[in-house]
């Protein structure tokens, strides 16, 4: 009998999925991870791809059965941008795509479940602060409700049915492997691509906006370590806080300018603007230390450093 794991990853071909997909594979084995999207990727590696909508739960539980699925990470959602142009799209995919996985697994008894929550959760009444683990969420974008109720219903399957889910609350999430995918941090990973083509960046975002960030390899090292901690040292079954470094689009630039000098930013804040207003601007994650001994390991110099390095490999001719 096997007794290795089989995961399945939901949202495959996002920013966060393509780059947690290769991790896993990694640490389980190719062929122990089934990548699964709705449109098929540009490029096919050695880790199996299959179309999957999760909405189509018989799909899914066929699915899941057939492969002898033994955990899920549930990465498919629309992002806070996306999601306030198309709300009832957005509710239907995030909360019913939700719905359908924490039933399958429930159903056929998986053994721990991964979804991601967000900083979206929180709202313009939350401590701004080092924003705490337990504290007012008010969240004002069909997103963060979808996160805030995501978290309840994940903390409910795990009281009522004890299914092992567990969950991380991202802050915004940087990385050049991949195109962001509609969020309101974007602007963060798009700064990028403009100053390695020498054109000027228009931001979305005022130049002052501090909002939460985290490198794309601490979040999936801190989906990993969450995942593969002993069930008695998860104490949260909401979603953790979990903190990299904070920052500015000005102080951003700034540092990019180390490599870019003459790098130009137009502050043009348009409707993203009043979404990033109502997020905190630090995070406690103290709670995620404690349990299982989250450390990230990216500050801002780090992170515009292999930002910048990593783009500069994947064009033929930088602009100096």
């Amino acid at each position: 009998m096997d007794t290795r794991e089989k995961v399945l990853v939901t949202g495959a071909n996002g920013q966060l999925g393509s780059e947690l997909v290769a991790a896993l594979s990694e640490l389980h084995g190719a062929d122990r991870v089934l990548a699964t999207d709705i449109v098929a990727p540009l490029t096919t590696g050695k880790t199996p791809f299959r179309l999957l909508n999760v909405l189509d739960q018989p799909q899914l539980q066929a699915l899941v059965a057939s492969e002898k699925v033994t955990r899920i990470y549930h990465l498919a959602a629309i992002l806070s941008a996306k999601g306030e142009n198309s709300p009832q799209m957005a509710w239907q995919v995030n909360m019913q795509g939700l719905l359908n996985v924490l039933e399958t697994a429930r159903e056929q008894k998986l053994n721990k479940v991964y979804w991601p929550s967000s900083i979206a959760t929180f709202g313009a009444n939350t401590p701004a602060e080092n924003t705490p683990q337990h504290t007012v969420t008010e969240p004002a974008t069909v997103y963060g409700i979808s996160k805030h109720a995501g978290e309840l219903w994940c903390q409910y399957y795990h009281k009522q049915f004890g299914l092992d889910v567990r969950s991380l609350r991202y802050p915004g999430l940087i990385g050049y492997k991949a195109l962001p995918g509609g969020g309101t941090t974007d602007y963060a990973v798009d700064i990028f691509h403009k100053a390695i083509s020498g054109e000027v960046y228009e931001c979305f975002l005022h130049q002052y906006t501090r909002l939460p960030m985290m490198y794309m390899e601490d979040a999936v090292r801190a989906t990993i370590e969450l995942m593969e901690a002993n069930a008695e040292s998860i104490t949260i079954r909401t979603s953790y806080n979990i903190h990299g470094m904070s920052f500015t689009p000005g102080e951003l630039a700034a540092c990019i300018r180390q490599y870019a000098p003459g790098l130009q930013v137009r502050y043009q804040p348009d409707y993203r603007q009043k979404i990033a207003d109502g997020w905190p601007q630090s995070i406690d994650d103290s709670a995620a230390r404690g349990d299982w001994n989250w450390q990230p390991a990216y500050d801002l110099p780090k992170l515009v450093q292999t930002m910048w390095q990593g783009l500069l490999n994947q064009v033929k001719e930088p602009v100096q």
